[in-house]
C-alpha cells in the first residue's frame, strides 16, 4: 500500500493506474485539457462539488453517460484525472449516509485523494423546509451535536479513514429572529462545536463553518472559531460577501497560527444560484469568467501552500460555467506563483 502524503511534502501526486475496462464501465477522459494541468504540491487539493455532470464528456468522462450512471460509477474515473483531489460529498447535506457508503467512495479513489464533506441540514436549518425550500417549522434538531456526532462524524470517519478532509458545517439561511441575537447564536455555536469529537479513531477532525447570512460574518464569530479550533470556510455565494471581504475576515481568525484553507467556489458573482444554472448549462465550457476571484483564491492558495498549511478549494459549475475548467485555470494561476 502507497504511503500517505505528509503534511510538509511538496512532490507532485503521481499519474494513477487506469483502470481495465469492463461492462458499463465509465472511463476517464483520454484528451482531456485537464491531463495538461500543472503539477501542483499534494496538499493542494483542488475538486469539483459533485462529480456526476454528462455535460463533462471529454473533461472528465470519455462516452455519453446518464447522470445516474456516473454518480454510482463515475468517481473511479473522475478519481484518475491527476488535477482532482478532492471532490464535495453534497449529498450528504440532504440526508445522512452510512459509514459503508463512505467507505465505498473511499474505495474508489485514490490514496492521495481526500474528501471534503457536506454536514446534513438535519443539524444545519434551523427550519424544516418544503420541496420548494421554503422553512415552516423549527427545526428542534438544529445545531445537536448528539445527532451530528452519531449521524455524520461519526459515520463519516469510519468510512472515510485516512481520505477525510475538511467536515463543512453549512449553516443555511437564518431566520431574521435568531439572526438578531447574534450573540447568542454564537454562544450556540460554540457549545455545538465543543460538544464533537476532538478525535476519532486517532485522528482529528478538521471541522469548518460555512454561513449563508453575512451580518454573522464578524470578529466576535471569528475569535469564538479559534477558541473552538474550528476553520471558516470561504463560500463564495450570492448570500455573502465577495471573496476579499471574507478573507479579512479570515485573518481575523488565523492570527500567527493559520489552521488548512477551505474555500467552496459556489456561485458566480452577481448571480443567483438557478439563474446561474440555466445560462451554464450542460456546464462544458466556461461561460463567464472571475478572473478576480480566480486570482485572488490562487494567491491565498499560494501564501497557505508557503506557510505550510494544507489547501481544499472545492468549485462549482455555477462559478464560471464548467468547474473542472474553473480548475485548471486556477492550477495555472497557482503554479506561477509557488514557482
Amino acid at each position: 500500500m502507497s504511503r500517505q502524503p505528509g503534511l510538509f511534502e511538496t512532490a507532485a501526486v503521481p499519474p494513477p493506474k487506469r483502470r481495465a475496462s469492463g461492462a458499463g464501465e465509465v472511463r476517464s477522459a483520454t484528451n482531456s485539457p485537464l491531463l495538461g494541468a500543472p503539477d501542483l504540491p499534494v496538499d493542494i487539493r483542488l475538486g469539483t462539488s459533485s462529480w456526476f455532470f454528462p455535460g463533462w464528456r471529454g473533461l472528465v468522462y470519455d462516452g455519453v453517460h446518464p447522470q445516474v450512471t456516473l454518480s454510482r460509477k463515475g468517481l473511479a474515473a473522475y478519481g484518475e484525472i491527476p488535477l482532482l483531489r478532492t471532490v464535495s460529498l453534497d449529498r450528504t447535506f440532504y440526508a445522512p449516509i452510512s459509514a459503508v457508503d463512505y467507505a465505498r467512495y473511499a474505495g474508489q479513489v485514490p490514496e492521495h485523494f481526500s474528501f471534503v464533506v457536506k454536514a446534513p441540514a438535519l443539524v444545519c436549518d434551523a427550519v424544516m423546509r418544503d420541496e420548494e425550500g421554503r422553512g415552516k417549522v423549527p427545526n428542534s434538531h438544529f445545531l445537536d451535536a448528539a445527532i451530528a456526532t452519531r449521524e455524520f462524524v461519526l459515520p463519516c470517519l469510519e468510512g472515510l479513514k485516512a481520505k477525510v478532509g475538511p467536515l463543512v458545517f453549512q449553516i443555511s439561511p437564518l431566520p431574521r429572529s435568531l439572526v438578531e441575537d447574534a450573540s447568542l447564536l454564537i454562544e450556540r455555536l460554540e457549545a455545538f462545536f465543543a460538544a464533537l469529537p476532538r478525535e476519532v479513531g486517532g485522528r482529528t477532525p478538521i471541522y469548518a463553518l460555512e454561513l449563508r447570512n453575512p451580518e454573522l460574518l464578524t470578529p466576535r464569530l471569528m475569535r469564538m472559531l479559534a477558541r473552538a479550533e474550528v476553520r471558516y470556510c470561504i463560500g463564495l455565494h450570492d448570500r455573502m460577501p465577495e471573496v476579499e471581504r471574507q478573507e479579512t475576515a479570515l485573518r481575523v481568525l488565523d492570527g500567527e497560527e493559520a489552521g488548512p484553507l477551505v474555500v467552496r467556489w459556489n456561485l458566480h458573482r452577481g448571480f443567483l444560484y438557478q439563474a446561474a444554472r440555466q445560462r451554464y448549462e450542460p456546464f462544458d465550457k466556461l461561460v463567464d469568467e472571475d478572473g478576480e476571484t480566480r486570482r485572488t483564491l490562487a494567491r491565498m492558495a499560494a501564501t497557505a501552500h508557503k506557510a505550510r498549511r494544507k489547501v481544499w478549494i472545492t468549485a462549482n459549475n455555477k462559478a464560471e460555467g464548467s468547474a473542472p475548467l474553473s480548475l485548471l485555470k486556477l492550477a495555472q494561476e497557482i503554479a506561477k506563483l509557488i514557482a
